[in-house]
């Protein structure tokens, strides 16, 4: 009988991607010996570290691997140094590439609070205590991409433009994504947009409301985006899955880490219509802790988590991951970032090596 292969592009990028990263290749090699996959990974310059190497961001070569692998685990991207670089080569444009070059169109950042982590949100602990909630964001349309764009000068005076627009399609796939994961959770999907201001999002809200026609078994409300934000820290357990744009996604999606008690704990995938994807935490580079061995490396491992879970449709080694994540929290081990009164304080590198130590 043949082994299954995974083959598996690893960017590290920058800051503590780096770090993270490597925790995350260490429980990848485990899982392979206990569960007897072969495992090909290869590593890719993305980011800063693909700017200062190659000129750009995104190598050709690196684009290529992502292209090439099963799946892609990044880890963070960015760092002050290339803040002065124009628009096209400065590290983020990496990400925006990488998304619009594999199809990426859907974003999942799950949000689920660990128990043993209740007392770390900067939120009243029964506000968060068993909140589990998914924000499904429009990746690769909206006002991040939307032309035209850019800087001019008017009437002697600095402008510059952005433009918010969606067709038809790109509404109508990321919501049947979004009535499917909400079918195989709690059956409740809430749709977040301005339709009372932007016309693209009043188009939003129809398309949306047409596309349930298709799934009767969903119930499906309506917020606007300042209210949801709101909703979100006022009571983050109304919610199960919440649909919206690239840009209202971006912010309700950082808002939900809160609910964690850290950004540190927040994976997600990005996937295409082939469910390929790419896994990444969802905090940044944080230069300022980078090489200190102090940076949280479970939201990187969770998103492993999610790629066995999306790509390889591999649930019950997913389960594994988190079921160690979860003992590993149970004992009282905390990265600085998560650290209470009462716990024990460890490093990158020593939660990476319990959380393997702790697979069953």
């Amino acid at each position: 009988m043949s082994q299954t292969i995974f083959n598996i592009a690893v960017l590290p990028g920058d800051g503590v991607g780096k770090e993270v990263t490597e925790q995350s290749v260490l429980l990848l090699k485990t899982l392979a010996r206990q569960e007897n996959f072969v495992l090909k990974i290869t590593e890719g310059l993305v980011g800063g570290i693909a700017f200062e190497n190659t000129g750009s961001p995104l190598p050709e070569e690196t684009l290529n691997l992502a292209k090439e692998s099963d799946a892609i685990l990044l880890g963070a991207v960015g760092g002050p140094q290339w803040e002065t670089l124009t628009y096209e080569r400065r590290p983020e444009r990496a990400l925006l590439s990488l998304r619009k070059e594999l199809g990426l169109f859907a974003n999942l950042r799950p949000a689920f609070t660990f128990n043993e982590l209740a007392n770390a949100s900067s939120l009243k602990k029964e506000i968060i205590s068993n909140t589990d909630l998914m924000v499904v964001r429009e990746l690769t349309g909206g006002i991040y991409f939307g032309e035209p764009r850019g800087d001019d000068i008017q009437n002697g005076k600095r402008v510059s433009k952005n433009t918010l627009i969606y067709s038809e399609d790109e509404i109508q796939r990321i919501a049947h994504v979004a009535f499917q994961i909400a079918q195989k959770r709690n059956k409740k999907l809430c749709s977040v947009d301005k339709a009372n201001v932007l016309e693209t999002t009043e188009l939003w809200r129809q398309i949306v409301t047409e596309v349930h026609q298709d799934y009767a078994d969903v119930v499906l409300t309506h917020m606007y985006i300042d209210n949801a934000a709101m909703q979100l820290v006022h009571n983050p357990k109304q919610f199960d899955v919440m649909v919206t744009t690239n840009m209202f996604g971006d912010i309700l999606s950082d808002i939900a880490a809160m609910l964690t008690g850290s950004i540190g704990m927040l994976p997600s995938a990005s996937l295409n219509e082939t469910h390929k994807g790419l896994y990444e935490p969802v905090h940044g580079s944080a230069p300022d802790i980078a090489g200190k061995d102090v940076a949280n490396p479970l939201a990187s491992i969770l998103s492993v988590a999610m790629m066995f879970q999306y790509s390889f449709n591999d649930h019950k080694t997913a389960r594994k991951i988190i079921a160690a994540v979860q003992k590993v929290l149970s004992q009282k081990f905390r990265t600085t970032d998560i650290f209470e009164k009462g716990t024990k304080q460890i490093g990158c590198k020593e939660m990476g090596a319990l959380v393997i130590e702790n697979l069953e």
